[in-house]
């Protein structure tokens, strides 16, 4: 996998997407469980079912396209974000003095935010490590840049984002990943009940800005164009509130682009030993 990924690395951004869509209509066609749950989440968000091969095509480059950013110097990474939308945003929160949480969902090349970020202040990001030994090194080569810092999906890592807050730095995670057996609450995503996160919204409540953003990939191989935005609605009240707030910022955010969205992830799953959501019981076994 590491040699793969070198050899990717050195080979033009067009050419590895035109890999990675190549790839990604392989694996819908020969995984019927992949290619069931993308299907299923994206009828679920109530988009056409003829969006799927756009869907497997842009997931496969997602894959690939991680080549070129954590195996080359972030420099060049960084290079091709070759437009950002709202980085008002983001300096209005600098200008405020308080930490800032950036809210990444996993829409489009989700990994380029960061590093494009780390290019500017210090970011502590949430991660959760893989099984896999050469995945690991993988990450922790491309990921940890001299600003970019990584916070196992842990209780330690959850202090370092709190910290980090606290020193008015900024933090990043994807408030659409599933969480483990009781660290999320059953709320509702597109319609129906998923296993929901209550990290992202906690880390709201220290006071911190929040920022949803999110790396458009643009065709032909000819970059990402970033995206900066506040939430469209305050965020505001209790934990699940901010939770439930954050789930539906996240739709909008899938809506302005939704061929690039990560529908294949399982994320109506229900977690090993966790309670069936209440609202309908077995919805998400």
């Amino acid at each position: 996998m590491v040699f793969l990924f070198r050899l990717l690395s050195r080979l033009p951004l067009w050419l590895v997407h035109v890999l990675g869509a190549t790839l990604g209509r392989l694996v819908y066609l020969a995984s019927p469980t992949y290619r069931r749950h993308l299907d299923e989440n994206l009828a679920q968000g109530g988009f056409a079912p003829a969006l799927r091969w756009r869907v497997a095509a842009e997931t496969g480059k997602q894959m690939l396209e991680l080549s070129r950013i954590w195996l080359r110097p972030l420099d060049e990474a960084v290079a091709q974000v070759v437009e950002v939308v709202g980085w008002e945003q983001v300096e209005a929160a600098r200008k405020s003095g308080r930490g800032i949480v950036f809210l990444t969902p996993h829409l489009g090349c989700f990994e380029i935010t960061a590093q494009y970020l780390s290019a500017h202040f210090p970011i502590t990001v949430l991660y959760r490590p893989p099984r896999q030994a050469s995945a690991q090194y993988l990450i922790e080569t491309g990921r940890q840049r001299e600003q970019l810092h990584l916070a196992p999906a842990d209780l330690s890592g959850v202090r370092a984002l709190i910290k980090a807050l606290k020193r008015g730095q900024a933090v990043g995670l994807l408030p659409d990943q599933a969480p483990k057996t009781g660290e999320g609450v059953w709320l509702d995503f597109f319609g129906k009940t998923a296993y929901t996160m209550t990290l992202a919204a906690r880390l709201t409540e220290t006071g911190a800005a929040t920022v949803m953003t999110w790396g458009e990939r643009l065709p032909g191989g000819h970059g990402y164009r970033l995206h900066f935005a506040l939430p469209q609605t305050e965020l505001a009240g209790d934990t699940v509130r901010r939770a439930q707030q954050i789930n539906h910022e996240v739709e909008h955010l899938i809506a302005q682009c939704p061929s690039q969205y990560l529908w294949g992830y399982n994320r109506y799953k229900r977690p090993a030993a966790a309670e069936p959501p209440p609202a309908a019981q077995g919805d998400a076994a």
